[in-house]
């Protein structure tokens, strides 16, 4: 197993594309539709990588950002989105944001993303 995955999206489609990319590069995947279930499963479990979408209707995904970024500050946070701005993905970076992918996006462009983002950590902890 390459790494652990959590994807918070309020869109089916983009859990389940996310899970068809990355199990069969060697990621375990465990998604869900909201925030709050987010933080209960990262109280529970260890993630290397969360993919999490900006705009859902229980918790937005900047206010993920910044509780994960509080509680666990190792796990590299990703935003997903199809709401782009320049100052949302500002703000997001400001906040530890790995990274700010705007939808829709190619299968290539997460697996890429989430490879890259594994190395540097990985490289950082040695």
């Amino acid at each position: 197993m390459k790494g652990r995955v959590l994807v918070i999206d309020d869109e089916a489609i983009v859990r389940v594309s996310c899970e068809r990319v990355l199990e069969p590069e060697g990621y375990e995947v465990v998604v869900t539709s909201r925030g709050d279930e987010a933080i209960k499963l990262l109280e529970k479990e260890h993630f290397d990588i969360v993919l999490t979408d900006l705009k859902m209707p229980d918790m937005d995904g900047l206010e993920v950002l910044k509780t994960i970024k509080q509680r666990w500050p190792d796990v590299i946070v990703i935003i997903i989105t199809g709401y782009g701005t320049i100052s949302t993905a500002v703000q997001a970076i400001k906040l530890g944001a790995y990274e700010y992918i705007e939808k829709p996006f190619t299968p290539h462009d997460i697996l890429k993303v989430v490879e890259r983002a594994l190395q540097e950590c990985k490289s950082k902890g040695s």
